[in-house]
C-alpha cells in the first residue's frame, strides 16, 4: 500500500486526449522523465493507486500526454481528470535535490501558530501573481491562504505539514 509520505505532487491530470485513453498531465516537475519509474500515482477515493505508464510524449514544456496500461477508452481516462499526478519519492535519484513548487504542497496539513489546525491543502490557485492555497477545513468549508514565504513559519515534508503565522482575521 502506498502511503502519502511516499509520494510528491508533480502536477495534475487536466483532460483527456483523443479516444484511446490518453490523458494530458500539466507538470511542475519532470522527474518522471529523468528516472526509470514505471508508474505514476493518483488518489482514487482516498486510496493511492499506481497507474503504469505504457508510453508518453511531451506536448509542450509543461504538458505531457500519457497513456497508461489498462486505460483504453476516453471514459476510463476521464476518471483521472482534475486529479493530482503523484510521483513515488523512492525513484527520485539520491543525488538530485527535490524541487518543490506551490503545487507540491497539495495534500499537506495546515496549522496556524495562533489558531492551531486549519485544514488540508486541496488545491492551489496560481492563476494570478498572488498564489493561494485552497485549504479545506474540517467543516468542509474552504479558506484561501496566501502562499507567501513570509507567512510560513515551518514546513515538515516528512509529516506533510505547513505551519503558518497568519495575520489576525484571515481565517474568518
Amino acid at each position: 500500500m502506498i502511503k502519502p509520505e511516499e509520494v510528491i505532487c508533480i502536477g495534475k491530470f487536466t483532460r483527456t486526449h483523443g479516444v484511446k485513453g490518453e490523458i494530458a498531465m500539466s507538470f511542475t516537475n519532470d522527474v518522471f522523465d529523468r528516472t526509470d519509474c514505471p508508474y505514476l500515482v493518483c488518489s482514487m477515493d482516498g486510496i493511492l493507486v499506481p497507474f503504469f505508464i505504457e508510453e508518453y510524449r511531451f506536448k509542450s514544456d509543461t504538458v505531457a500526454l500519457i497513456k497508461f496500461e489498462k486505460i483504453d477508452t476516453i471514459e476510463q481516462a476521464r476518471q483521472l481528470t482534475n486529479k493530482e499526478a503523484l510521483f513515488p519519492t523512492k525513484y527520485i535519484p539520491e543525488d538530485e535535490e527535490q524541487e518543490y513548487t506551490w503545487l507540491s504542497f497539495i495534500g499537506y496539513e495546515v496549522e496556524d501558530t495562533a489558531c492551531g489546525y486549519v485544514g488540508k491543502v486541496v488545491d492551489v490557485d496560481d492563476s494570478t501573481i498572488n498564489v493561494l492555497f485552497i485549504v479545506e477545513r474540517e467543516d468542509g468549508k474552504e479558506v484561501f491562504i496566501p502562499a507567501q514565504e513570509a507567512l510560513i513559519e515551518d514546513i515538515d515534508h516528512e509529516k506533510r505539514s505547513i505551519l503558518f503565522n497568519l495575520p489576525e482575521g484571515l481565517l474568518e
